[in-house]
């Protein structure tokens, strides 16, 4: 799957943004290849993000290159 052209996934938590540092784990690791979405939006509640280790609500990329 592509994203919209600006947006990388971090690959250290794999979250979803568009500016040159991850906003969740301030990694500047970031990819422009990722495959698959999950958007999280109560990752205290959500079991996937829970097995995932997914603490904080956003758009995810499933895999990253």
């Amino acid at each position: 799957m592509e994203g919209a052209p600006l947006d990388k996934a971090c690959r250290n938590c794999r979250l979803i943004s568009s500016g040159p540092i991850c906003p969740n784990c301030k990694s500047s690791d970031l990819s422009d290849d990722w495959s698959g979405l999950l958007i999280v939006i109560n990752p205290e509640t959500s079991e996937i993000a829970k097995k995932l280790g997914i603490k904080t609500a956003g758009k995810y990329a499933l895999h990253v290159r």
